[in-house]
């Protein structure tokens, strides 16, 4: 693999719990960080019947981080002003990055799903409703939404004793540590699951069928914590 020299990190120009955790494990091993801080679009909050992933915002601005420990840090308005000027990129926290953006770059993303099988949003709560192996994708970026050439997949562990929560912890803890050790991944693939069947990309699960996901967690486990 190639020298790695500079980083850039895309994440939002907001506080951001994945992005202050993903810097903080990878300052021991690199100086060189150049973060692109993309403008934050509020939603309207959705009822959910369960958060399978801890409140985002709950953390230190990237800024903040960036000023400590003397970073570039470069304010966006979109994502045509990211440069070109790092060797590899890793998406910390952002949408649906443009064609424009993509094209010239080597981006890096940890979907929380198994891909091919599990894309778009929400893949753990999908996978389980589905009935489906639950881990994470370290990919390349391109054009396609979670179809870019795969790095590295890794399952997330599951114990006959799970709750909802203790699983949804765990496989988020699985998706930070992926992202964070991208260039061991990078020298050391992994990939059980190559002739695992293809997935469409899924949109936000809605909240009766969050239900029913809760309903049948426990046969789910039965079945894949053996």
């Amino acid at each position: 693999m190639q020298k790695i020299k500079t980083i850039g990190l895309i994440t939002y120009h907001f506080p951001h719990l994945k992005t202050e955790q993903i810097i903080e494990n990878l300052l021991p091993r690199y100086k060189n960080l150049k973060i692109y801080a993309l403008p934050f679009k509020y939603r309207k909050e959705r009822e959910v019947f369960f958060n399978h992933r801890p409140d985002q915002t709950i953390a230190v601005a990237p800024e903040v981080i960036a000023k400590k420990h003397n970073l570039d840090y470069v304010i966006c308005e979109n994502d045509l002003d990211i440069d070109n000027s790092c060797d590899i990129y890793l998406v910390l926290g952002a949408g649906i990055l443009s064609k424009e953006c993509v094209e010239n770059k080597k981006i890096i993303n940890a979907h929380p799903g198994i891909i091919p099988a599990s894309r778009g949003l929400d893949s753990f709560k999908w996978a389980i409703y589905e009935n489906k192996p639950l881990g994470v994708s370290l990919h390349y970026i391109d054009k396609e939404v979670d179809a870019g050439d795969i790095i590295s997949v890794i399952p997330t562990e599951i114990y006959e004793t799970d709750s909802l929560e203790t699983l949804s912890r765990r496989h988020y803890e699985n998706e930070v540590k992926m992202l964070s050790n991208f260039d061991y991944y990078l020298q050391n693939p992994i990939n059980n699951f190559k002739n695992i069947k293809i997935g469409e990309a899924k949109m936000r699960m809605k909240i009766e069928i969050e239900v029913k996901m809760a309903r049948i967690f426990d046969e789910y486990i039965e079945q894949f914590s053996l």
